[in-house]
């Protein structure tokens, strides 16, 4: 077994099944000084807005500065304190330093990161430095680190630096959310459904795959891996018109949507489990197949959703973020920055979703995995999906999460990172093997 093999291994408390060989590094971490900078950028924009709320220009507190007052300047301060650990952290990635242990900021997953980078100081190895990890524990620790820096203050640590971003990309997919939308709730006139509905290409088979093609390309808008793509790129990746669906098609690795009808089609009031990726749209279109599901077949009677408790990979869904979502939907005002030319017909097709979801989140047939209004960082049973763990390592590090899962008929991995870590990046990795877990 090789060091790095070795190092995974002990950080699980040396069980579980071991991969067939090593994972490596790709070369693919030039977006991360460009996600700190971004991080700067947002910090710098916020703390502007909040010197601008106070009588005094020097940053410094006074005798007679009210409570609140008193308050913003302690804030601005831990954003300038953050900012600066930020630009030190871009520093010694630019510099190939090795990776530091994450300080125990009283959140979870500090224990697993640290003892991997301890079992690759004892091995002897290189594998401990920005540019020779293992992408998959380096981009996961990136993200840790970051989280450490906000959860260490006292008036940053409920925020989130990326929801801005999110929130400018759900706005900028207003034409193609609102097509979802009004394709939905036709759906609600149509009589002929469940039709022979179990022969072959039946009406309810071919809107069915139509739905997971929706859902699948809404990682079009994975701010992590776009995040210099403008919107206007962003609105043309999001096409869902029917020669776009076919072109994309081209580019799936394996297509078994026909599998999981033949699987999903003889059930009945059955539990569909989504982990989520990405906020915004990609959440939207997940929630469009959820609401296909348990409104227009008979096969599901409800749909867990699986998000991430820190602010993990710049888009991915925190609880805050799933509720926002489906709240702005009945907000008219949201949309019309974006979409001068949205209509009343467009406004009120996105509000009937909102206000229908919102009825399912009340009587769970929506259901968040932990409650939607868990803290960022704090312990729950969602920990798992923000560690460095591939998931074979779900029965030795979350078997309470696996037991859950268990429980679904059908289980949805959404996204780039949920299939990495479950085909991670492996050195001589065959596609006979390959073949038995896509």
């Amino acid at each position: 077994m090789s060091p790095q093999a070795q190092a995974q291994q002990q950080a699980a408390g040396g069980e579980g099944w071991m991969l067939p060989c090593d994972q490596f590094s790709p070369k693919d971490k030039d977006r991360w000084p460009t996600i700190i900078t971004n991080i700067v950028s947002t910090l710098s924009n916020e703390i502007h807005t909040l010197t601008l709320t106070l009588p005094n220009s020097d940053d410094q507190v006074n005798s007679t500065d009210s409570k609140e007052e008193t308050i913003t300047y302690i804030k601005i301060e831990e954003g300038k304190e953050i900012i600066r650990a930020l630009s030190a952290l871009k520093h010694d990635m630019g510099r190939n330093k090795a990776l530091s242990d994450i300080d125990d900021d009283g959140g979870s997953n500090v224990d697993c990161y640290n003892t991997h980078l301890k079992a690759l100081r004892e091995g002897g190895t290189e594998d401990d430095t920005w540019f020779t990890a293992a992408w998959l524990f380096a981009e996961c620790y990136l993200y840790r680190r970051i989280r450490t820096l906000f959860a260490n203050t006292q008036h940053w640590t409920a925020y989130d630096p990326f929801f801005l971003s999110k929130e400018e990309t759900y706005k900028s997919s207003s034409t193609a959310m609102i097509h979802l939308a009004k394709s939905l709730l036709a759906l609600d006139e149509r009589k002929d459904l469940l039709t022979n509905f179990e022969e072959s290409d039946s009406v309810l088979e071919i809107i069915f795959l139509e739905m997971m093609q929706a859902a699948l390309w809404g990682n079009a808008t994975d701010l992590s891996l776009l995040v210099d793509l403008k919107y206007e790129d962003l609105q043309k990746l999001q096409s869902v018109g029917a020669a776009a669906q076919a072109e994309n098609a081209k580019y799936i690795l394996r297509n078994d949507f026909a599998r999981v009808w033949e699987h999903v089609k003889v059930q009945k009031d059955a539990r569909v489990d989504i982990v989520l990726d990405n906020a915004g749209f990609e959440l939207y279109t997940d929630l469009i197949l959820a609401d296909f599901l348990v409104s227009h077949t008979p096969f599901v009677k409800q749909v867990v959703f699986h998000p991430k408790t820190i602010p993990w990979f710049v888009s991915d869904t925190l609880p805050y973020d799933f509720t926002w979502a489906i709240e702005s939907l009945k907000d008219e005002s949201f949309f019309t920055q974006h979409a001068p030319d949205i209509t009343s017909s467009d406004l009120s097709a996105l509000k009937a979703l909102g206000e229908r979801w919102s009825r399912h989140m009340d009587s769970e047939v929506f259901k968040l995995s932990i409650p939607t209004t868990t803290p960022l960082g704090s312990p729950s049973s969602a920990d798992f999906w923000t560690t460095q763990y591939s998931y074979q390592y779900l029965p030795t590090e979350a078997p309470e999460l696996l037991a859950e899962l268990k429980k679904s008929t059908l289980v949805i991995f959404k996204g780039d990172l949920n299939y990495r870590k479950c085909v991670p990046f492996l050195r001589g990795l065959t596609m006979t093997w390959l073949s038995r877990y896509v």
